[in-house]
């Protein structure tokens, strides 16, 4: 290129630089977000958001057994456990700052609904009810903390702490002969031999805590070799003996390995494991659990106390805002209670009902006057948990559309409020009928 070209070159593209800079043609910035979850074009001015009935799992604990139990008889005797502070299934440190950031995003969302500002203490316009346990009264303390900071909003326990409120205790409390015949068919017929389709998670467990150099072999060479078996006793919860609960301590322990140790090497015991590894690892609690609580008898006869809690909450006018916090056996429970599709959860090595997550149930006055609903999980992603990011709307946590079953919802994704409580009640009409 000669210089001659060279010089209309450079001015062509001053030419366009200047033309790109014009007033009329500077790049807009995006319209300010005011909804974090997707919505249908002209939702905000359609919809008015009336309350909101929040069910959430505790957030990041240690494991419910010591490292100095199980856990180190299956693993390779020189491989070290994280070690984790305070007691066996407490709420970690972690698991408290990440709760206090979802609780701060929450305030964010509700702050853009005017909710905060209609609170005030002893007004009844906000609830928050959790387990007796340590770790979900201490994570409800620390939402409420986050949502409302500076009000020390009550967080009500109705048993002695660290014991186990019956309302989220998933126990057996109709128990016959019938009933055990139609369960253990429910569960034959939905999960098969129950080790038999969990068999290759089985093996990647037992590679990853290498338990053919473990102090439990040669007695356990597989967690395949002992077959899983339920069962049912009144006032308890369901029982599973066998291959698969011992699979599934090792699995959660890795599991909260994983969200507390940001080393990949040392949460992995020095394993080159993928994203979908961590899934495959976590798909065995998530089995365990699956096989205990969701089948269809069983769901409705442990999560009969909490759809109870639930529907009466959605009911009060006054209530804007409940927060109940127990476990992933209730969060799962009232899934399947309430006959809920399964959903994809991105981001999330676990695929059922991630640490710290939340079931939302929005209710709506629609602009035609009538009333809805909507039902989400919201979660924080694998990578929020592990990094502790900040939750905000430009930086939200996951949220994912949970339809229900046999219900219709309309062009918005909005189900009628009236089929929403129908099915709830539903769910609690059936335990009856047990």
């Amino acid at each position: 290129m000669n210089l001659k070209n060279v010089k209309f070159y450079f001015l062509g593209l001053l030419a366009l630089v200047v033309f790109a800079c014009r007033p009329d043609n500077v790049p807009q910035p995006p319209a300010p977000q005011t909804e974090w979850i997707s919505r249908a074009d002209g939702f905000q001015q359609n919809y008015t958001l009336d309350q909101i009935v929040v069910l959430s799992r505790h957030n990041i604990r240690s494991p419910l057994v010591s490292k100095n139990s199980v856990l180190t008889r299956l693993t390779n005797s020189n491989y070290q456990w994280f070690q984790w502070e305070g007691q066996p299934s407490h709420l970690t440190a972690k698991g408290d700052r990440l709760e206090a950031k979802m609780g701060t995003f929450f305030k964010e969302w509700l702050q853009k609904k005017d909710f905060i500002s209609r609170y005030s203490p002893g007004s009844g316009t906000f609830r928050f009810y959790a387990n007796a346990k340590q770790r979900c009264q201490t994570t409800a303390r620390s939402f409420a903390d986050a949502l409302l900071p500076g009000q020390n909003a009550e967080v009500e326990m109705k048993v002695a702490f660290d014991t186990m409120d019956p309302v989220f205790t998933p126990q057996i409390t109709k128990l016959s002969d019938s009933f055990v015949t139609k369960a253990q068919g429910e569960i034959a017929e939905r999960f098969g031999d129950i080790n038999t389709p969990i068999a290759s998670s089985f093996a990647l467990l037992e590679r990853v805590i290498d338990i053919t150099n473990s102090p439990a072999y040669p007695d356990t060479t597989s967690f395949s070799q002992f077959p899983s078996k339920v069962s049912f006793k009144m006032n308890a919860e369901p029982s599973m003996s066998g291959g698969l609960k011992m699979a599934c301590t090792v699995s959660d322990a890795l599991s909260l390995q994983y969200y507390e140790e940001t080393d990949d090497y040392k949460a992995s015991f020095g394993h080159n494991l993928s994203f979908d590894d961590w899934v495959q690892i976590s798909s065995v609690k998530e089995w365990y659990g699956d096989v205990l609580f969701t089948a269809p008898s069983v769901s409705v006869n442990v999560a009969h106390p909490l759809l109870q809690e639930i529907l009466s909450e959605m009911q009060k006018e006054k209530r804007i805002f409940t927060f109940l916090c127990g476990h992933d056996s209730n969060v799962g429970s009232v899934l399947a209670a309430l006959e809920a599709e399964e959903v994809d959860l991105p981001g999330s090595i676990e695929k059922r009902t991630p640490i710290g997550c939340k079931l939302v149930f929005e209710t709506f006055t629609g602009k035609d006057g009538a009333r809805y609903a909507d039902i989400l999980l919201v979660y924080a992603t694998a990578s929020q948990l592990r990094s502790e990011a900040s939750l905000s709307y430009s930086n939200p946590p996951a949220g994912v559309r949970i339809p229900l079953k046999g219900l219709k919802a309309n062009a918005d994704g909005l189900y009628s409020l009236s089929d929403v409580y129908g099915r709830l009640s539903k769910a609690i009409d059936a335990y009856d009928a047990l």
